[in-house]
């Protein structure tokens, strides 16, 4: 019987969840107030606390954006430095696939990820897997289309071939005597 009674109270406890703990404080936790670096339209290279979050960020609106907001941005993002040549390969990475290519290259440069802050190096290598992994199923698709054409191509190739057997046929029917 205590065994039940107690139980009982265990599932209670567990089904009241956490309505009986008292709530925290509201406004007693600000967030991290947004520095020069967190609020840029291209997010810097510079270790801060939302390095990971503007990138993420930049990412997004990359790939959200349309032709025309890339190419302005493709066109402030003419220098060599290393900001610039990431911005350029995460622009280019939603872009067409001919703009993919340059993606890559930049993305594959093993001093574009290595010289990018450490914490932001893992988002580069998942950024650059990504189009990798887009660039091979274009491949494939491109693959398979031309498969599909030039099996297309035999099919009727093929009907052609019926088609003069089912004439030669007939012709040998109409020849033959009937008895």
């Amino acid at each position: 019987m205590n065994y039940r009674v107690v139980a009982t109270l265990v599932g209670a406890a567990l089904l009241a969840g956490c309505q009986w703990l008292p709530e925290a404080p509201q406004g007693l936790v600000s967030p991290p107030p947004a520095g020069p670096s967190c609020e840029r339209e291209i997010p810097l290279l510079v270790e801060s606390d939302c390095l990971l979050d503007a990138w993420v960020a930049f990412g997004l609106a990359s790939q959200r954006g349309d032709r025309d907001w890339r190419d302005g941005l493709l066109a402030r993002l003419e220098g060599e430095d290393e900001r610039s040549r990431l911005a350029r390969a995460i622009l280019l990475a939603w872009g067409n696939e001919r703009q993919w290519d340059r993606a890559a290259g930049l993305l594959e440069d093993t001093t574009t990820i290595v010289a990018a802050p450490e914490p932001l190096q893992p988002l580069l290598r998942y950024w650059r897997n990504d189009l990798e992994g887009r660039r091979a199923l274009t491949g494939r698709l491109a693959r398979s289309e031309r498969q599909r054409e030039a099996l297309e191509a035999e099919r009727l190739e093929l009907e052609e071939k019926l088609e003069a057997l089912t004439a030669i046929e007939q012709s040998i029917n109409l020849r033959q005597p009937s008895p």
